[in-house]
C-alpha cells in the first residue's frame, strides 16, 4: 500500500513558527490530530501549531489555525503575515493588499516587498474589544465596561490585569522585570484560571520608554512562544489605556520586534513585522 504524503511549508514571524499547508491542493481530514503530531519538536516537524490556507467565499483566502495541543484558535497575527507571503509567492493571490478570512473576521494584509520577495506585512487587526463579556472574562470579577488593572490572585500573588481581545483573549500585566518570571509555573495558572472561560493568553510587559516595551507571552494551547502578534497588539492597547506609552510602540519579544500602532482616527490596531520561509518538505501520514 502506498502511504500518503502531505506537503507543507515551515514559516516564522519573529520566531512564532507554524507549519503551513496549502489547502487549495492538499486535504487534511483531522487537523486537530495533525497539529499535535507535527508540532512536536522531537518526534514531529516542530512548531507552535498548524495553519491551513484555504479558499474563501468572502475574502481572497481563508486561514484556520490550530495550536500545538490541537485546539483551534480564532486568529494569529504573526501567522497572518506569513499567510500573506505564502499566497502571494505561490501565485494564489496576485495583489499586494490581501483580504484574509479568519475566525476573528476579515483582516487586511498589506505586503512589504523587496522586489518579488515578500519580507513582511502590515496587518489591519481591527478594533480591540474591551467589553469583559465579549473578551471573554467573568463579569462578576470584571463587572464594569472595561477590565483595567483588575486585581487577581494567582498562585498566592496579586496581579493587576488589563483584558483585551484582538479576536482572541489576552490578559496584559505590567511588571518590573520580564526575564526573571517563571512562566512555566504561572503561565498555566493564568491560562486555566476560572475567570477566563475560554482560557487566556497572558502577556507580561516591562515599559522601557513611551515608544518601547518588552514582553514575554504564555499562549493558551502552546505555552511560552517567542512571539505573539495579537498579544503585542493587546499590549499596545493596554499601554495606551494605562497612559504608559504613545499610540505607536515597538514591542520587543524574544523572537524579535513588532511595530504596533493604535490609530486614533479609525480605532484600528495596525501590526508590522517580518515573514520568513524556513523550509519546505513533506511528511508521511
Amino acid at each position: 500500500m502506498v502511504q500518503k504524503t502531505l506537503a507543507f511549508t515551515k514559516m516564522q514571524g519573529i520566531g512564532n513558527d507554524y507549519i503551513y499547508v496549502n489547502g487549495f491542493r492538499e486535504h487534511v481530514e483531522h487537523p486537530e490530530e495533525l497539529a499535535v503530531r507535527l508540532s512536536d519538536r522531537h518526534f514531529g516537524v516542530g512548531s507552535d501549531g498548524l495553519i491551513l490556507i484555504l479558499p474563501s467565499a468572502v475574502a481572497d483566502v481563508r486561514m484556520r489555525m490550530f495550536n500545538a495541543d490541537g485546539t483551534e484558535a480564532e486568529m494569529c497575527g504573526n501567522a497572518s503575515r506569513c499567510v500573506g507571503k505564502f499566497v502571494y509567492e505561490h501565485g494564489l493571490v496576485h495583489k499586494d493588499v490581501i483580504r484574509l478570512e479568519t475566525g476573528a473576521g476579515i483582516k487586511i494584509i498589506e505586503l512589504l516587498k523587496d522586489g518579488n520577495e515578500v519580507i513582511g506585512a502590515t496587518v489591519d487587526m481591527g478594533e480591540p474589544e474591551l467589553k469583559p463579556a465579549l473578551i471573554p472574562v467573568d463579569t462578576t470579577w470584571a463587572p464594569g465596561e472595561r477590565c483595567l488593572a483588575n486585581p487577581l490572585e494567582v498562585l498566592g500573588k496579586r496581579y493587576e490585569i488589563t483584558a483585551v481581545s484582538m479576536g482572541n483573549p489576552h490578559a496584559v500585566i505590567f511588571v518590573d522585570d520580564v526575564e526573571s518570571l517563571d512562566l512555566e509555573s504561572i503561565g498555566p495558572a493564568f491560562e486555566h484560571h476560572a475567570v477566563f472561560p475560554k482560557r487566556i493568553n497572558t502577556e507580561f510587559v516591562k515599559v522601557v520608554s513611551e515608544s518601547r516595551v518588552e514582553m514575554r507571552v504564555w499562549e493558551r494551547g502552546a505555552g511560552e512562544t517567542l512571539a505573539c502578534g495579537t498579544g503585542a497588539c493587546a499590549v499596545g492597547v493596554a499601554c495606551v489605556l494605562a497612559q504608559k506609552t504613545s499610540r505607536k510602540v515597538t514591542v520587543g519579544l524574544r523572537g524579535g520586534e513588532l511595530d504596533i500602532s493604535w490609530n486614533a482616527g479609525d480605532g484600528h490596531v495596525y501590526m508590522t513585522g517580518n515573514a520568513v520561509t524556513v523550509f519546505e518538505g513533506s511528511v508521511l501520514l
